[in-house]
């Protein structure tokens, strides 16, 4: 009988963790560029438990079909639940858009810029973005044309974990107000209580990628894999997932515009930022504060990195500042609405 149940322990186990396999099938005018761009420093971190795929197996698999069949290969835990407590959400089926790009869209890497806005205005550059997005027709934003209201979207990079991210969600938390944060596969797999807390607390956890590649450099299906591999883990583990994208520091294309879009999932760029992502040259809580509230603009998308302790310790001045001046920060779940 001990045989028998230790029989079927393991049986449940294997099917467990072969619920979701991983296995990938392939299926005018530009943003001018502006002085200040953001960058990421990447991390060993980051290197790890990645997603690979050659351009040879891509070309074999997308003459057999264009989906990118539902797979995570990470078991929930045992006791049924995900980290977050939920019920585990199935994995889906991502359908790879003309995988071979046979409409010739433009591969061109392209560094996003956004320029300095300046007496609460959007710098121009920013404003190009969002109309070149918007004439066509790609799901991205960068800056809320739209709202009538001072409003402001709150979003942070999680590239890597340095300490200061539980603070920024119990600032969050005692300011009320929302947040995005754009993580990818290694902190979400390392960080799982940061991740939940994001999402019980109700954040957007936004898709960072899995190992934050060069989506320009990837081809149509490859950039589907980057991302899948990201929501399939969090459907698994968390019970959770959101259509909100980032691209790895900022490195985009007609392409991957086109592609992401396809996916269903918004891309996410921003109109407001510094150089905070910069461990090195950290300056202070009253310099970041002095540099995000100089900056502040209706519509803006709030790019910070939490990797920073300026960031951490200025927030809730931030928060107030921008209250104070008749701004209201809303989620992106909000935009258009």
């Amino acid at each position: 009988m001990k045989k028998a149940i230790a029989v079927l322990i393991s049986l449940i186990f294997v099917f467990l963790l072969c619920s979701c396999s991983k296995e990938p099938i392939p299926d005018e005018t530009t943003p001018s560029d502006s002085s200040e761009t953001i960058t990421e420093a990447t991390t060993e971190e980051m290197k790890t438990e990645l997603l690979t795929t050659t351009k040879k197996n891509d070309k074999n698999n997308s003459s057999k079909s264009n989906v990118l069949q539902a797979g995570s290969g990470s078991a929930v835990l045992q006791d049924g639940k995900t980290y977050t407590g939920r019920e585990p959400l199935p994995c889906v089926e991502f359908k790879v858009t003309d995988p071979e790009n046979t409409r010739n869209l433009s591969t061109e890497k392209k560094g996003y810029g956004f320029g300095v806005a300046k007496d609460g205005k959007p710098n121009q550059v920013s404003v190009n973005n969002q109309k070149y997005f918007d004439e066509h027709n790609f799901n991205a934003l960068c800056l809320d044309t739209v709202s009538s209201e001072k409003v402001l979207y709150l979003t942070f990079d999680c590239g890597y974990e340095n300490g200061y991210t539980a603070k920024i969600l119990d600032t969050l938390k005692e300011k009320n107000v929302p947040a995005a944060f754009f993580c990818t596969l290694p902190q979400v797999k390392q960080y799982p209580e940061l991740i939940s807390r994001m999402i019980n607390e109700g954040h957007i956890v936004g898709n960072h990628s899995v190992k934050h590649p060069s989506f320009p450099s990837l081809t149509r299906t490859e950039m589907a894999q980057e991302i899948k591999g990201m929501d399939d883990y969090l459907r698994t583990n968390f019970g959770y997932s959101e259509p909100y994208f980032r691209f790895p520091m900022g490195e985009y294309s007609e392409s991957a515009l086109d592609l992401v879009g396809s996916l269903g999932y918004k891309s996410v760029f921003w109109s407001l930022a510094y150089s905070d992502w910069d461990l090195n040259n950290q300056k202070g809580a009253d310099y970041a504060f002095n540099t995000v509230t100089a900056r502040l603009h209706p519509g803006a998308v709030i790019l910070l990195h939490a990797v920073s302790p300026d960031n951490s310790n200025a927030l809730a001045q931030i928060i107030d500042y921008a209250r104070e001046n008749g701004y209201v920060f809303k989620s992106l779940r909000d935009y258009g609405n």
